[in-house]
């Protein structure tokens, strides 16, 4: 199966336009950019994308051993690009999808005009000097969590995840994507996320890098973003207002705005 019918692309805006990729997070699918895309549609050939066991994708094409790191997201994400034939392309990825983008960028270097990280992180996981926001035993306990209970956590994890506290609907709207998901793939790609290390990958990244950083965004804080920025040469931080760790639903404005001037 060709990767476009299997990851669900969607195209809009200019056919003859700049490329620009747009990737989600853990949990989610394409349609949380749809307050973000309308910014780009005048001027740009917008891609949307669902990751293999989410949104629209083809779920028997979940492959454990293919999924079994960050890779084979990067590995699908080229696919689509060859397969529509695209150049220069303006990458933007959303949390876990940040990390796909920059294991892209390194191994064909060749599509990528510029790189957009929105609230990345290359590892979770506290390691010496190195703060990535949670305790090995916080995370074995949010994926054991997630292992007896997936629904009963994606209820009380999406709020906090999302920040926002008194935006409830917000909350509400992840707790519902989260819900949407197959709990089996959820399962096995949040072990995948959460315990990835990606930091030795950063120095490898040579196309031009904005780095999205929300306030009080409890999955990847400011810590993480200072790193991600120390480790990608020339890369630029923009620190947002907005709070929490899903921008591209809470402050999509200010998200498309921090695009359009890196652009």
């Amino acid at each position: 199966m060709q990767a476009t019918m299997r990851n669900n692309v969607t195209e809009l805006g200019r056919p003859d336009g700049p490329p620009i990729v747009f990737a989600h997070g853990f949990g989610c699918d394409q349609n949380m950019w749809r307050f973000v895309t309308p910014g780009f549609v005048d001027d740009y050939r917008v891609i949307l994308f669902d990751a293999v066991g989410a949104g629209g994708s083809d779920l028997s094409a979940y492959d454990r051993a293919r999924y079994a790191t960050l890779a084979g997201y990067a590995r699908d994400l080229l696919e689509i690009i060859t397969e529509l034939d695209l150049h220069d392309v303006v990458y933007v990825g959303h949390s876990v999808a940040a990390m796909v983008g920059v294991l892209a960028a390194r191994k064909e270097p060749q599509h990528f005009a510029k790189l957009v990280l929105v609230g990345p992180s290359p590892r979770y996981i506290d390691d010496g000097d190195y703060v990535g926001g949670f305790s090995a035993e916080d995370i074995e306990g949010l994926l054991e969590s997630l292992d007896s209970n997936y629904l009963g956590w994606s209820s009380a994890m999406a709020p906090v995840i999302m920040g926002n506290p008194d935006r409830t609907e917000l909350g509400a709207e992840l707790t519902n994507s989260f819900c949407r998901t197959d709990p089996e793939i959820a399962r096995h790609f949040a072990r995948v996320t959460f315990t990835s290390d990606n930091r030795a990958d950063l120095a490898g990244v040579d196309v031009p890098t904005l780095i999205l950083q929300c306030a009080d965004d409890v999955i990847a804080p400011t810590a993480v973003g200072d790193y991600v920025h120390q480790r990608i040469t020339g890369s630029r931080l923009v620190r947002m207002a907005a709070t929490g760790h899903c921008p591209n639903l809470s402050a999509p404005a200010e998200t498309v705005a921090a695009i359009k001037s890196f652009l």
